[in-house]
């Protein structure tokens, strides 16, 4: 990971990333809540830490969620910012914006499901938008 914990967080929280998605990243502290799960997954996307995605996927979808995959999708797009719509106890919905491997502007849409289990959230899968 590129050492980015001073600057602002990748989730635009308005937060630096040290204080915010780094710690859960890391595996020092885990994610409270499904939207801080989600917003730490954006940021996982924005410096390609596949590993963390993988490991914050429900292990009922995750077979469906190959790390290579996801590591070629985060490193090709340049993530600009993310916007939460909405966020309940287990739901997400979002925006993120980013650049593809052609500059061309994109936003994925996305209402994403989470569960919490043995004391962590995971992502179990998105309604697309």
């Amino acid at each position: 990971m590129q050492n980015n914990s001073r600057k602002s967080c990748y989730c635009s929280s308005g937060n630096s990333f040290s204080d915010c998605c780094e710690p859960y990243i890391k595996g020092i502290e885990n994610a409270p809540t499904a939207e801080k799960l989600m917003r730490s997954r954006y940021s996982a996307y924005a410096t390609q830490e596949a590993d963390y995605l993988v490991a914050t996927t429900h292990i009922s979808t995750r077979k469906y969620h190959k790390k290579s995959d996801i590591l070629e999708w985060s490193k090709s797009n340049n993530w600009l910012r993310l916007e939460v719509l909405s966020a309940s106890e287990n739901s997400v919905e979002f925006k993120a914006y980013f650049l593809d491997n052609q500059l061309q502007a994109n936003i994925h849409h996305e209402k994403s499901a989470f569960k919490f289990e043995n004391g962590k959230w995971f992502y179990v899968d998105g309604k697309f938008f």
